[in-house]
C-alpha cells in the first residue's frame, strides 16, 4: 500500500529519516524557488525519483488529505506502519528511564499527528495507540506530525488495558489526564519510568484505562474555555515531566 505526504517540510522529514520508504517526489511545474531546488536535489542524493506535476494536481492531492491551501510538493511513500507489541516488548530493556506517551482513542487525524509531534518534540521513547478507536497513520497524520513521524517509536496495541497493567508491572508510573476532578498536574512526581496517558476527543480516558491510572490529573484553567486541544494538554504534561526530569534526580 502507498500514502502520500504534502508540503515541503514534511517531505523533506522524510527524505531525512526514512528514503528508502518513498516512492517518487512530485514538484509542481514552473516552481524554481530555492527550497524546493534543495529538496529535489536531496530526493535525487537519495535515489527516488523526480517528477514533476501541474500545481493544480498538487493542490487536489492535498485537499483530498484535507490540507487546504497550495503545496508544490509531494512524496508517495509506503504506507506507515506502527510496530507490533512483540517488537516494543523486545525494546524495552534498552530505554532507560522510559517516557512514554499512550493515546486512548484519537480519532482526528490531525489532533493525532499534533500529538506525535509533541511527542517526538518531548523526547518520547514509545507512543503507544490501540488498534480499534484511533485515527488511520495517513498523510494527514503525517502532515501534521511535521516529520516527527519519522522519528518515533510508535506501536499499536491490541487490548489497551492489558497492555497498561504490563507497563505497571514493569514499575512504569500511569499519569492520566482528565479535564476536571483529577488533582493538580505539578503535583504529581513525574520522574522516574513513566507513561503519559491522555483520551479521546469525545470521551476523554475510558473507563478501564482510568481504572489502570496511578494517577489523574488536570490542567488549571483561567479562562472560560473547560479544556484544552488533547494534543496541547498532552504538551502541558509533558514537558513538565520534563522539567522534573531534567532538575532533580528521582527519589528513593
Amino acid at each position: 500500500m502507498a500514502d502520500w505526504v504534502v508540503g515541503a517540510h514534511a517531505v523533506r522529514a522524510l527524505l531525512a529519516a526514512a528514503p528508502q520508504e518513498v516512492r517518487r517526489v512530485l514538484v509542481a511545474e514552473g516552481r524554481r524557488v530555492p527550497e524546493v531546488a534543495e529538496l529535489v536535489a536531496d530526493a535525487r542524493a537519495a535515489g527516488v525519483r523526480v517528477e514533476t506535476a501541474p500545481p493544480a494536481a498538487l493542490r487536489r492531492r492535498a485537499r483530498s488529505l484535507g490540507v487546504g491551501g497550495g503545496t508544490a510538493v509531494a512524496a508517495e511513500r509506503q504506507a506507515f506502519t506502527p510496530a507490533g507489541e512483540r517488537t516494543f516488548e523486545a525494546r524495552w530493556p534498552t530505554f532507560q528511564q522510559p517516557l512514554l506517551v499512550v493515546l486512548d482513542g484519537v480519532e482526528d487525524p490531525r489532533n493525532l499527528g499534533a500529538c506525535l509531534r509533541t511527542a517526538e518534540a518531548a523526547g518520547a521513547h514509545a507512543v503507544l495507540v490501540p488498534r480499534r478507536g484511533s485515527a488511520t497513520f495517513s498523510g494527514v497524520v503525517a502532515k501534521a506530525a511535521s516529520g516527527a513521524l519519522e522519528h518515533l517509536f510508535v506501536v499499536e496495541v491490541a487490548n489497551l488495558s492489558r497492555r497498561l497493567q504490563w507497563l505497571r508491572e514493569q514499575g512504569v508510573w500511569l499519569v492520566g489526564g482528565v479535564d476536571a476532578g483529577g488533582g493538580k498536574h505539578t503535583d504529581v512526581d513525574y520522574r522516574g519510568p513513566l507513561a503519559v496517558v491522555v483520551g479521546g476527543e469525545h470521551r476523554g480516558l475510558r473507563r478501564l484505562t482510568r481504572e489502570r491510572c496511578d494517577h489523574l490529573v488536570s490542567i488549571g484553567m483561567a479562562g472560560e474555555v473547560a479544556s484544552l486541544n488533547v494534543s496541547v494538554a498532552l504538551g502541558v504534561l509533558l514537558f513538565e515531566a520534563r522539567r522534573q526530569r531534567e532538575t532533580a534526580a528521582p527519589s528513593v
